[in-house]
């Protein structure tokens, strides 16, 4: 890992998003509240807060930062689902791949959630996809 031992405690806030394309059959299945695995929204807000707490564990040059704020929204916009999420700390090093963390977690579980309805009679997923995962914003400041 880099050495952050010298560096001062500041502000650090990052926010990312991605999406995730869904079949018709799926989205209206997600706004009835009738997928079998439970409330999708819910469980993927959990996975993306839980994503950000353990992103130190998942890459191994990422430091552990103490993490003070995760803010989340998830929306349904055509066939898709959007999520954002902010991360803020005041700690030596940036918390943007703490971001990307949360919503590829959310984004994975959303997946895992509706696979049953997205398989094609093959069993693929010729029509779902994750995309546009990106920091969207970064910021540095004083704490």
């Amino acid at each position: 890992m880099i050495n952050v031992s010298d560096k001062p405690v500041v502000r650090r806030y990052a926010s990312a998003s991605g999406k995730i394309l869904l079949k018709d059959e799926t989205i209206d299945a997600i706004k009835k509240g009738t997928v079998k695995k439970g409330d999708v929204f819910t469980s993927a807000k959990i996975a993306g807060i839980q994503g950000a707490k353990e992103a130190w564990s998942r890459m191994p040059y990422c430091h552990q930062v103490p993490l003070e704020s995760i803010d989340f929204d998830l929306q349904i916009s055509g066939n898709e689902v959007q999520i954002s999420c902010g991360v803020l700390a005041n700690w030596k090093t940036g918390v943007e791949m703490d971001a990307l963390s949360c919503v590829s977690s959310a984004l994975l579980t959303v997946w895992d959630m509706v696979k049953y309805i997205e398989k094609d009679e093959t069993g693929n997923y010729p029509s779902t996809l994750i995309r546009d995962i990106k920091v969207d914003t970064k910021e540095k400041g004083h704490a």
